[in-house]
């Protein structure tokens, strides 16, 4: 149905390519050739994903009728070559499809994080993430910066921001974002019960000279000292920013300049980042959404992880799949899960 739908689509684009009074508009010509291309591109695709599908349906009736040995084997060989190649072609089409949603070049993201339900426990708990994706960063030798961190006495944090400058950031963490929970005995827990809480992530691609305007009177900004562990004041000039956008409501905070002036170009620069990011949501069109769905893309209200500490396992509801090792993990070690994420959202 797919294919046939597209193969309509190419005849119109045809027919509107030889008409001489179309392509005298130089602007509707390069926007036909474009979407022609990728029409071309997606139809050779679905004609690759039939011949190796009939490939395997073939060899897995051999494999259910055969009883010769070398042809049981063949069969099955054959059948996990397909695939293999079935694999890659998935990659290879996701790859273009993110190519193709990012015209503009993603040079790296800022991760949010804010502790959720569960009072000090919840902010210990985002303290662990932050510290999770800084080390993963590290690891990768990705350049990362603190831009904002509210403290807690009690050393977790209500919320922080950090930002990591690499072109590979956004795809490797791309899958982070949503509601994370953790169970777990807190410190303070005397009784030794186990609590539940929550923290969110938010990730969000960042693109170096954004052009999009916002205009002054649509930015609500104040000032405030920046604070170090503990939430103690550090400076005693009012050097971290904080704008809220009116028209969308969306807020930024920075702290990490010693100079109002330098928090608050960086501050902007995220601003327009998030108001780009929003805009180019609205836009995202039916089938984009719902193949965003199935996986999640940043949506905080969905709860997408759960860290059993006493099981001493990680969950990923999304995918269903589960991983060991809680401590590794949140000391950085994330290529195993995210490599698993990664599969089963592109065999999704």
């Amino acid at each position: 149905m797919k294919l046939k739908e597209l193969e309509t689509e190419k005849e119109e684009l045809f027919k509107k390519l030889s008409n001489p009074e179309f392509l005298s508009n130089k602007k509707n010509f390069e926007e036909a050739s474009r979407k022609l291309k990728k029409i071309e591109e997606e139809i050779n695709s679905l004609r690759t994903f039939a011949k190796i599908d009939k490939r395997i349906k073939q060899a897995e009736e051999i494999l259910a009728e055969a009883t010769d040995d070398e042809l049981l084997s063949l069969a099955e060989e054959d059948i996990k070559q397909n695939k293999e190649l079935k694999e890659k072609l998935l990659i290879k089409i996701e790859d273009k499809k993110l190519e193709d949603n990012n015209a503009i070049k993603i040079e790296g993201i800022v991760i949010e994080i804010r502790a959720g339900t569960g009072g000090g426990e919840a902010a210990l708990f985002a303290q662990d993430l932050f510290r999770m994706y800084n080390r993963y960063a590290e690891n990768k030798g990705w350049t990362t910066k603190i831009i904002h961190m509210n403290k807690t006495p009690l050393g977790g944090i209500k919320e922080g921001a950090i930002e990591i400058n690499s072109k590979d950031a956004f795809e490797n963490l791309k899958y982070e974002a949503g509601v994370h929970r953790v169970q777990r005995i807190p410190l303070t827990e005397k009784s030794g019960r186990i609590h539940t809480s929550t923290a969110t992530v938010a990730i969000l691609p960042q693109v170096k000279n954004v052009q999009i305007e916002i205009k002054a009177e649509d930015i609500e900004e104040s000032f405030f000292r920046s604070s170090g562990p503990g939430g103690q004041n550090v400076q005693k000039v009012e050097s971290a920013v904080r704008l809220v956008h009116k028209p969308s409501g969306l807020t930024v905070v920075c702290q990490s300049g010693r100079k109002q002036k330098e928090n608050r170009e960086k501050a902007l620069e995220l601003l327009k980042n998030k108001v780009l990011i929003q805009k180019q949501e609205e836009t995202v069109g039916k089938e984009e959404k719902e193949r965003r769905d199935q996986i999640g893309h940043a949506e905080r209200s969905e709860k997408i992880r759960t860290y059993n500490f006493p099981q001493d396992r990680i969950t990923d509801h999304r995918v269903k799949k589960s991983w060991h090792n809680i401590e590794q993990i949140l000391d950085g070690n994330l290529d195993e899960m995210i490599k698993g994420i990664k599969k089963e959202y592109h065999r999704e």
